[in-house]
This record gives structure tokens, sequence and C-alpha cells, in this order.
């Protein structure tokens, strides 16, 4: 599936018509998402003044809110990326609708996650699991911000096989979805399936290279496969990959590069 932001662009601009601020909302949705798989950084700013400006009401703006603190978390606010998102969550929490539950799920997981070690504390995990499982299969104009924490939920959890069929579900509901199919190949490495995601991250880095030049999720393909060929034992492949880090057009982007990626590889002096 070939992601056409020019028609999802076009679409929002109708929307607008209708109902501005919903439609406002949607472009700055839409350019999220230019930042996560096109790794156009460019976007995810353009995003955050997008969204401020978005006249919302209801759980509309809910998820505008919600927008905003994975902006502000994803650009390093953390602390007021997570006081929007909690604003966002409450809003959510009192509805009946299902994608409005699954949006507060998101965030009582990983609450409930954090304080699962005090004493008397309720621990509602298992019901938000299974909110976002449910919001997976039924909605259709969400799923992937359902399926996509859920999936790393599991994969916290060290369950690599059922963060794989998670993410194979994904590639039936969108096939060939980019980000899906790298979230694939990331389970099929913890699972130690190295050759299998080798051939994944392999086919991720020359469709990313042919689609968007040498951007973020490019380089974290090549990222990946240095571990990937390392853990499998072949050093050859590895140095090949490490090789490609020496570009400048990598260097431009190197502070982009997802931490948890950057830490393990140094940490074991692979880069």
């Amino acid at each position: 599936m070939e992601l056409d932001y020019v028609e999802a662009f076009n679409l929002a601009r109708k929307l607008r018509l209708e109902n501005d601020g919903v439609g406002c909302l949607f472009q700055g949705i839409i350019r999220v998402s230019l930042y996560d798989d096109k790794g156009d950084t460019a976007s995810i700013k353009a995003a955050a003044k997008n969204l401020e400006s978005c006249k919302t009401e209801g759980l509309w703006d809910a998820l505008r809110n919600y927008e905003i603190g994975y902006i502000l978390l994803e650009t390093g606010h953390a602390i007021k990326g997570a006081l929007q998102t909690r604003s966002a969550a409450k809003m959510f929490k009192e509805s009946p609708d299902l994608e409005a539950k699954a949006f507060y799920a998101v965030y009582a997981y990983f609450i409930d996650n954090s304080l699962v070690w005090l004493p008397f504390k309720s621990d509602n995990r298992e019901t938000y699991l299974q909110m976002l499982g449910e919001a997976s299969l039924k909605s259709k104009r969400f799923w992937p911000l359902f399926l996509t924490p859920l999936i790393w939920i599991y994969f916290d959890r060290k369950d690599f096989q059922k963060g794989l069929e998670l993410a194979e579900l994904g590639l039936k509901k969108a096939p060939n979805h980019p980000i899906m199919f790298q979230i694939k190949a990331d389970m099929l490495y913890r699972l130690k399936r190295y050759d299998e995601a080798a051939v994944a991250y392999e086919k991720s880095a020359a469709d990313y290279l042919a689609r968007t030049g040498k951007s973020i999720r490019y380089w974290c393909s090549v990222l990946n496969l240095i571990r990937i060929y390392h853990d499998a034992g072949n050093e050859t492949k590895a140095s090949e990959q490490r090789n490609k880090l020496k570009d400048a057009e990598y260097k431009k982007l190197e502070k982009w590069m997802p931490s948890w990626i950057m830490d393990d590889l140094k940490d074991r002096k692979l880069i």
C-alpha cells in the first residue's frame, strides 16, 4: 500500500469546507504521518503550528491535544508532552465511543504499567489491552494508532511472537504498509530470525531510498541491519552497513535517530 499524502491533503481541504476545525485537525495528523513515515522533520514542526491553530470541539479537540502531546514528546519536551497527553486522556475517558476508549487505553495502560509496583493500586492493564485489540480490528479511521502501541506493549513484555502476529494483522489490513513492515522486521529480529529480519530490513532500506531518499527510516533500516548482521555472525555485512554511516546525509539526521537503537549500538560498540 502506497501512502497517498497528496490525496489525503486534498480530502482534508475538502473537509475543511464542511467542518473547518476537523479538516484542520486531519491536515495536522497527515503532517505527523509524513514525519513518521518519510522522516520529514519540517512536517512535524508544521504540524505543531497547524494543530495549535485548529478550532475543534469535544472528542475532536481531545484528539487534537493527543496529537500535540505526541509532537511534544517526539521533539524532546517530555513533561509538556505528558501533560498534554493527560489532558486529552481525561476528555476521552468518559466517552462511550470505542475509538475514544482506545485512545484513553493507550495512555492509561502506560500509567498503570508505571505504577504497578505500588501496593493496593488497581491494575487494569488487561482491560486496556482488550480495548486496544478491539479497536485495532473495528476502527476504520484510526486502527494504526491503536495497533501500533498494542504491538509495542507486547514488545515491552518480550512477547515478540504476539507482536509479530499483530504486525502481520496490520499488513493484512494495509499490505506493504512501510511502517508496519519495519515493525514486523523488528519482531523477527527479536525472535532471532535473523535471515528473515535481514531480508525485511534490506527491502525496507531499498524501498525508503527509492521513495524518500536517505531519510530517517532509511537510516533506521541501516542501523538495524548493523546489529542484525552482527548478531547473525556476519561481520562483513555488518561492516558494509556501518560504513554507510560515514555519509554526510546521515550526520545531518543523526540526532533524529531513535535513542533506543542508538543506545544499544553504542553500548555494544557496534558504531
